[in-house]
């Protein structure tokens, strides 16, 4: 059964910070290679987010950095909210943050995700946020997701839910069972280059279907994805 397809893909260099649309992308156990593989960090070891847990630590303004990966590069290079690449990473976030203790840091032992490995989001659900919120500039950035499925014209919005404990293709090797939807937070609401912030984002989703938003999976079989690609229940 044919889901759709593969419209972008994304990946997150440096954890909550803006993301590089890719053409392809290599997934594995973890999800796409390179996917927060590094987060900012602070003195308790907290990694910067958009709440405070156990584990994260409230950073406003990261969203409105970003992230990339050049050819051939093992590290991610920061971007300042202009897009400039900034010489000093560390250097650049604690002035720009007005703390002393962060830096930029490989994921060791502790997870960069908040959840599973590999987020789907589909188009009917991303248009169903925007009918709710005119007027409020919305894409699939305030949701983070990996791939964006283009889903044919009819779908229902939330169609993602139907994928729960199923399997599927993506392309001609990568194979991913899907899991559950993501709880969403106040970081669907904050602002980023172009997106402005917005407490109806969350609002809307709260209503509509009880904080939940997108398909996680994780990662059955390897493979390359790329655009265009199918993605297939199996």
């Amino acid at each position: 059964m044919s889901l759709g397809t593969v419209e972008r893909i994304w990946r997150y260099p440096i954890k909550s910070t803006g993301g590089e649309l890719l053409q392809r992308a290599d997934i594995d156990a973890r999800g796409v290679v390179g996917d927060r593989l590094y987060a900012v960090r602070d003195g308790d070891g907290k990694f910067g987010s958009g709440k405070n847990t156990r584990r994260f630590r409230r950073m406003p303004g990261l969203l409105r950095l970003g992230s990339r990966y050049l050819q051939g590069a093992d590290e991610p290079e920061l971007l300042d909210p202009y897009g400039v690449p900034v010489a000093d990473a560390a250097a650049f976030l604690r002035h720009y943050l007005g703390r002393d203790d962060v830096d930029v840091a490989r994921e060791g032992t502790v997870s960069h995700f908040d959840q599973l490995p590999l987020s789907v989001l589909t188009t009917a659900t991303l248009d169903w946020v925007r009918s709710a919120v005119p007027g409020i500039a919305v894409d699939e950035r305030r949701f983070r997701p990996n791939l964006l499925v283009r889903t044919p014209p009819g779908t229902p919005a939330f169609v993602e839910d139907q994928w729960f404990g199923a399997k599927a293709r993506i392309g001609r090797m990568a194979c991913v069972e899907f899991v559950r939807s993501s709880e969403r937070c106040v970081m669907v609401n904050e602002a980023q280059q172009d997106l402005p912030q917005s407490p109806l984002v969350l609002r809307a989703i709260a209503q509509g279907h009880d904080m939940r938003l997108d398909a996680l999976g994780t990662v059955i079989e390897p493979g390359t994805v790329q655009l265009g690609d199918a993605v297939t229940l199996i």
